[in-house]
């Protein structure tokens, strides 16, 4: 999109999109334009790939950018990007970052095959608990001024 150009949502045409439809990326911008547009989805089919085994999370020619991660399917629960960037600017994070167990920590969920399964072992740590619960008092600190407009 040329700089200076303003988008509008698909579904109201009053808003600026914040959210895309992960199966047919039209954007819109509130939890009502979702449920108005979802009935009358038309998903785009990706291509199929000529090799899938170099598709996988490990093998993938490209990592994920912030924009896949913002655009996978369950968008009603997604913090907005802005929110994500507060975590980089807490003190507090910060600290418990220096903590080498918290570090290995957080690797082994991301480096884990089950990511459900490899949080709900972290959360029986209480330096991981410490962890999250500050990540949410980050992005939800300025959370009530940036609720969805439904």
């Amino acid at each position: 999109m040329p700089a200076g150009t303003m988008q509008i949502c698909s579904v109201c045409s009053e808003q600026t999109p914040k959210y895309r439809c992960p199966s047919c990326k039209i954007r819109y911008c509130s939890l009502g334009c979702y449920k108005k547009h979802k009935d009358t989805c038309l998903p785009v089919e990706k291509p199929a790939s000529p090799n899938p085994e170099s598709e996988d999370a490990a093998g993938s020619a490209e990592p994920w950018s912030v924009d896949d991660l913002l655009h996978e399917n369950d968008i009603i629960d997604k913090v907005p990007l802005q929110r994500l960037q507060l975590l980089g600017q807490s003190a507090e994070l910060r600290d418990l970052l220096c903590n080498p167990h918290l570090r290995r920590l957080l690797c082994s969920v991301d480096d884990a095959e089950s990511k459900e399964a490899a949080i709900k072992a972290a959360m029986q740590e209480p330096l991981f608990v410490e962890f999250a619960d500050q990540c949410l008092k980050v992005v939800e600190k300025e959370g009530s001024a940036l609720t969805s407009n439904d």
